[in-house]
């Protein structure tokens, strides 16, 4: 093991997310920029989405996932950034230090003035959701369902069933309904469903694929290979109803029951994660609360556009460059962003500045028509966003700028909530950003 390196910053994962920040960062003034990633290759998840619905904001044009990805390696090939793929990092400590490993490097020691932390998440299993039953073949997680068909060429079963009715596994409904499997349906074990109403259209109703909610998985058969599930009714407090249940034969069990935020690293660290959304706690720096340590995408919260995971990427690596090159600044005490009303989390959590404009993202509780989303300071709307329809898969995105953000820091007790439209106590105080004051569906074309 040779001498420590000391780059400004290490970018940690090289998905959507790591690209985006090594990108900013180099392009912000850091001089000496490493791209770590454990894969070899990168993009993340991104080259095996090849269905579109990527990068309308960003470019303004519908991508694939492995033409969105192209973009960013394009301009990181034709940067200076110091790519390692390949490479794992085992530790990474408050000092900012860690120590990763390669085949080719063996055990490296780097010592970066700055770190963004952009691992991604990754998915629940049948264990995390407790379904009872054997432990045969032809139980897999949607992202590697897609996978095996997309990279790999391999068919994980014929006759399928999909417990979740997240966004991957209402892709993984379609993808598998192409490939010529049967797709006996998608249960979901809450009353409404857990993707985007543009996938439950593209991907359900338009190949005919039923979608049982309330329903869940509460036994599995087979020995060696999935022979049948038994499905079963939930009731409100979602266990199975007596006299429900419904034996559905199969041979794969394709499981889209969640996405949790990588933050093993994160804790090591020692950062301070937000309960609510299993990622750290950040600022409208995207700094984290381990100074000179910064976060961004689905590390922080499980976005549902990647659009919004580049946004997040560029403010902290923007972010984690001006740490590196100026040092540390004064901490400025943070003022918390608390969700209020119809909101179950805000991210950033915290505002310490009020020197740039900031985007808010966050999702409502249970889904509503004709409202207005607003960021409201010592009771006082300071900015607000309508639309016509919220719903808990659909993030939103509220923006402020620097001005009202300054009346939020000297008011205090800054929060965001969705209100219904005929209950506005009154009109903003200030000028309302010009893409806020038009009222808008939440169910854009521009969704993955």
């Amino acid at each position: 093991m040779g001498k420590a390196r000391k780059p400004d910053v290490v970018v940690i994962g090289a998905g959507p997310a790591g690209l985006g920040a090594a990108l900013a960062a180099s392009e912000a003034g850091a001089r000496d920029v490493m791209l770590i990633e454990r894969d070899v290759e990168l993009g993340g998840i991104l080259p095996q989405c090849i269905h579109d619905g990527f990068g309308s904001i960003v470019f303004g044009e519908t991508l694939t996932g492995p033409q969105y990805a192209q973009r960013f390696i394009d301009r990181v090939e034709r940067s200076d950034i110091e790519v390692k793929l390949n490479t794992m990092v085992l530790d990474l400590r408050p000092d900012r230090s860690l120590t990763a490993v390669n085949s080719r490097d063996g055990v490296l020691e780097i010592k970066p003035r700055a770190v963004v932390l952009a691992m991604g998440c990754r998915e629940r299993t049948r264990h995390q959701v407790l379904i009872p039953g054997y432990r045969p073949a032809g139980v897999i997680c949607a992202g590697a369902a897609q996978r095996d068909i997309n990279i790999e060429g391999l068919m994980p079963g014929r006759r399928v069933v999909i417990l979740g009715s997240g966004d991957i596994g209402l892709i993984m409904a379609r993808r598998f309904t192409l490939e010529g499997a049967e797709v006996e349906g998608v249960y979901e074990i809450m009353d409404h469903p857990g993707g985007l109403t543009r996938n439950l259209v593209q991907c359900l109703h338009d190949y005919d694929i039923p979608l049982h909610l309330s329903h869940t998985v509460t036994f599995i058969h087979g020995r060696k290979r999935v022979e049948a599930v038994t499905v079963s009714r939930v009731d409100e407090d979602l266990k199975p109803i007596p006299g429900t249940e419904r034996l559905v034969p199969c041979d794969a069990l394709v499981l889209s029951v969640g996405l949790i935020p990588e933050n093993e690293l994160s804790r090591g660290a020692g950062v301070l994660l937000d309960p609510a959304t299993g990622g750290p706690v950040v600022d409208e720096r995207m700094e984290t609360s381990v100074e000179g340590i910064f976060a961004c995408g689905n590390v922080m919260n499980v976005f549902d556009l990647v659009d919004y995971v580049t946004h997040t990427a560029e403010v902290a690596g923007r972010a984690a460059a001006e740490y590196a090159v100026h040092g540390a600044r004064r901490r400025r005490e943070a003022l918390a962003v608390r969700p209020g009303r119809n909101v179950r989390f805000v991210v950033p959590q915290l505002l310490r500045g009020h020197d740039r404009e900031v985007y808010f993202y966050f999702r409502v509780r249970h889904p509503e028509r004709a409202v207005r989303a607003r960021l409201v300071a010592g009771g006082m709307p300071l900015a607000a966003k309508r639309a016509r329809m919220v719903r808990p898969p659909e993030m939103v995105r509220l923006r402020a700028d620097p001005e009202k953000l300054g009346e939020a820091v000297s008011r205090g007790g800054l929060s965001i909530e969705v209100m219904p439209e005929d209950r506005e106590p009154g009109e903003l105080s200030g000028k309302v950003a010009p893409e806020d004051q038009e009222p808008e569906s939440l169910e854009p074309e521009d969704r993955e």
